[in-house]
Order: C-alpha cells, then structure tokens, then sequence
C-alpha cells in the first residue's frame, strides 16, 4: 500500500467541514477579536486614559499598518518555512498582543502592539485562507469556504458579548483585554488540531516572468476602488459603537450594535457570492459599496437607534463581501498575475484604511461631531461604486 507524504499527513479524520470549522474559528479570533475588538473596548479606553479622537484613530491605524505589512510580507516570493508555521505562529501572536494591550499606559507602547498585531492578523488570514481552501480543493468541498470566512462575522460577533458580559461585572478596559486574548488564544490549539499540514509547501513561492509586464486593463482603477472602499469603511469599523455612546437616543445599544455588525457580517461572503454569479464580480462590488455608503452616512448623520442600527447591519453585511468580490473582480481582470494583481489590491486597501481613522479622528476633534467624517469616508465608499461599475462595463465592451 501506498502513499504519497501530503495524503500521510492529511488526518484520515480531517472532513472539509472540520477543515473549514478550523478556519473560522482561526479567522474568529485572529480578525473578528484580534484586529476588530478594539472599537467595543475603545470608548472605555479613552475615557480611561484621556484619549483624543486623533490619538484613538492613530492606534486603529497602526494596526492597518500592520495588517498592509504582513499582506505584502505573506506575498514575498522567498518568505521561509510552510504556510501551517505561520499561519499557526500568526495566530498565537494576534492572542498575545490582544492581552498585551492591557499592560502599558504610553501612546508608543499601544502603537508597537497595534502594529504587530495587524502583522499577525494578515497572516491568519491571506495564509490560513491559502492553506484552508487549498484543503478543501484536496477534499472536494470547496463550497465549505463561506464556513470559514464567516468567521470574521462570528468573531466580532463574541466579542461583543464578551465585551457586554464584562461589562455587566464592572471589568475595566484592561480586563477586556485580557479576556479578549484569552479567548483569542484557545483557538490555537483548536486551528492546530483541526486544520491539518496536507501537502503543505513554502509560504511563497517565486514568480517568473510577470514583474516588467503591464498592469491588465482595469487593475489600477480597481485597486483606487478598494483604497477608498479602505478609507470609507475603516471609519465606520472604528468609531461606530463611540459614535453610539456619545448619543443620548441610540446609547441604549451600545451592548448591540456591535453584535449586529457581526451578526451581518459571518453570512455576508456567501451571499455576495451569490450575487456575484449572476451579476458579476465588479458590479456586485459596486451594488455593495452603494449599501455601504448608505449604512457609513447614516452612522454619523442621525443620532437615532434605527440610524445605529442601519449602520450596522449596512456595515457587517457588506465589509467583507467588498473585500472577496475586491479578490474576484482582481482574479478576473489578471488571470496570469494572479499574487500581483492581489498584491496591489492589498496595497490600495491597506493605504485606505490606515488614513481612515487617522482623518476621520482629526476631524472629530475638530468639529466634534460625527457628521463630517462621516460624509467624506461615506462619499469615498460611493466613489469607489462608480469606478466599479465603469471597470465593468469596460470590461464588457
């Protein structure tokens, strides 16, 4: 009898739904709590420590530095060692820096860990998704994918209540903290075991031939697109519940609104992969980005709990449906370049969501309201919808 070492290492037990099962408890901690549960822990922080809007939008993008970082570290065509290693290694690192924020008081000290946790969120996620899906390619159920990606929604999902339970108890922002990497932290150990090494090869592999070629028709309009979509949303994903708390009539869900996000957000991929399929990549992409610019504008225009509740569901029901159908529409304008052309939508993504936070808590500061930077990052979500849908009919012609 024989065997070749991948299908050896491949756990005779190991199904697409415990492989994928794997993946989204992974991406629920290392993206949902790991890089997303600063915005329920961040109105405590600030009140705590005296945080500006500028100084609590810097620490989001430190984290979006991080994450564009580790994006473009994971694509490197000589990166060592296999995807499991760091993918796995990754993951106790988004864990250890999530309870590590509870440790330190300065502004330098929350921007290193910011910073190495969104390293260590992208490699969760653009190499545990490799590895998963390739897994599940092996095993013949590529359709269990929207279990894995859903795991984002769920994470965020947890963490509210993680968040509104240690509330409930009188915890200080430093316990959410701490919670939120404990909690984080048991995935590891699961992911290890669910999520197997089958035929695992080097992180990266070298490409030939594709540096000096032209960008194909379309690829830089659509990374413009997913820069403001980065910038639009980055806003949304990190001041929502404080636009909430700082409004008398919606303050009663600040418990909620942030498990509606996620809630939205873990069926989202699937959907607009539906949609996808009927109506194409990019322009579901722009159908999504006009939802997203509705649910962003009325996060900071009405003080209501239908306009707190709008934002929400707009928002987790559409963030990461943006970000696949971004990744489809890229696979579908440069089938022979693929990394690059995925490369530099994560460039354009990451560039947006660093400014994001960074402009928008300038501007808070500065008129003290929410309205302004709700409008610009709402307008540049609504921009991008239009550059979509010309790429798509571009694209048709």
């Amino acid at each position: 009898m024989s065997a070749t070492p991948g299908s050896l290492r491949m756990s005779a037990q190991a199904t697409g739904a415990s492989v994928a099962l794997g993946g989204m408890l992974a991406l629920a901690a290392g993206m949902g709590i790991g890089r997303f549960v600063y915005t329920p822990i961040l109105p405590d922080m600030a009140a705590a420590l005296g945080l500006t809007k500028s100084a609590a939008g810097l620490i989001a993008s430190a984290n979006f530095l991080g994450y564009l970082a580790g994006a473009m570290l994971a694509a490197l065509p000589h990166l060592p060692g296999g995807r499991r290693t760091w993918f796995l290694g990754g993951l106790a690192a988004s864990a250890a820096t999530t309870a590590a924020m509870a440790l330190p008081d300065a502004m330098p000290a929350f921007l290193l860990l910011r910073f190495v946790g969104g390293v260590a969120s992208a490699f969760v996620l653009v190499l545990g998704s490799a590895l998963v899906l390739d897994q599940l390619a092996l095993l013949h159920r590529p359709g269990r994918a929207a279990l894995h990606f859903a795991g984002v929604g769920v994470g965020i999902a947890a963490s509210s209540v993680l968040v509104d339970v240690l509330h409930g108890v009188g915890a200080d922002w430093r316990s959410l903290w701490l919670a939120s990497g404990a909690v984080a932290a048991l995935a590891v150990p699961l992911a290890a075991w669910l999520v197997p090494d089958a035929a695992d090869e080097p992180a990266s592999q070298p490409m030939a031939g594709t540096r000096a070629a032209p960008l194909p028709r379309g690829l830089a309009a659509l990374t413009l697109c997913h820069g403001l979509f980065g910038f639009g949303y980055a806003v949304t994903a990190t001041f929502l519940v404080a636009v909430v708390r700082a409004a008398p009539q919606a303050r009663a869900l600040e418990a909620v609104v942030w498990l509606v996000v996620g809630l939205a957000a873990a069926p989202s991929t699937a959907a607009w992969g539906r949609i996808a399929a009927r109506t194409g990549p990019l322009r579901a992409y722009a159908l999504a980005c006009v939802l997203e610019a509705v649910g962003v504008a009325a996060g900071g225009l009405w003080s209501t709990p239908a306009a707190a509740l709008l934002a929400a569901v707009l928002l987790g029901g559409t963030f990461m449906g943006i970000t696949a159908l971004g990744f489809a529409a890229a696979r579908m304008l440069s089938p022979q370049q693929q990394r690059r052309s995925f490369a530099l939508i994560t460039a354009g993504f990451g560039l947006g969501q660093i400014a994001g936070p960074i402009v928008a808590g300038v501007l808070l500061d500065r008129t003290h309201g929410f309205a302004a930077p709700s409008l610009l990052a709402a307008a540049a979500v609504a921009i991008a919808a239009v550059i979509a849908t010309r790429v798509a009919r571009a694209a048709d012609a």
